[in-house]
């Protein structure tokens, strides 16, 4: 087999100070955050001159990751439009299985999450819902029943 994990998503921001903390409420870990001094990032990521903070954050008990990075040089590229619908090509959302959804949207809400839709039940299997943090970013939610 060819592959042994997903490792990480990796989310470039604005303001990673309110990214973390949305990320933090949903009950993720921060491991780590500074700036990127590695000199072969550069050579990974195809730009040159770069100037980036980033911070790792974890699932708790979990092998996945998420990592935020702070571009200061190059400028970082906004997406079209901001706040792109579900439909849109590329990347849309993270799914996070949780205990209970209605009190992580609360919780998100104080960090500036808003619902997307709405919170429905899929059969006798799941509660799923998206919700909008900072700069756009989506997540979705899954509550396992029974």
């Amino acid at each position: 087999m060819a592959i042994r994990r997903m490792d990480n998503v990796l989310i470039v921001v604005e303001d990673l100070d309110a990214v973390v903390a949305f990320f933090v409420e949903l009950g993720m870990e921060l491991e780590g955050s500074g700036p990127l001094d590695w000199p072969g990032a550069e050579r990974v990521i195809g730009l040159h001159d770069v100037r980036q903070d980033v911070a790792m954050l974890r699932v708790p008990d979990g092998p996945g990751r998420v990592e935020l990075a702070r571009f200061h040089r190059p400028k970082a590229i906004a997406p079209e439009p901001k706040d792109a619908p579900a439909n849109t090509l590329g990347l849309r959302r993270v799914m996070f299985a949780v205990d209970d959804i209605e009190d992580v949207v609360a919780r998100l809400r104080t960090r500036g999450g808003e619902l997307v839709g709405e919170i429905v039940q899929y059969e006798n299997v799941y509660r799923l819902c998206y919700v909008r943090g900072p700069e756009g970013i989506v997540v979705g939610l899954a509550e396992e029943l029974g």
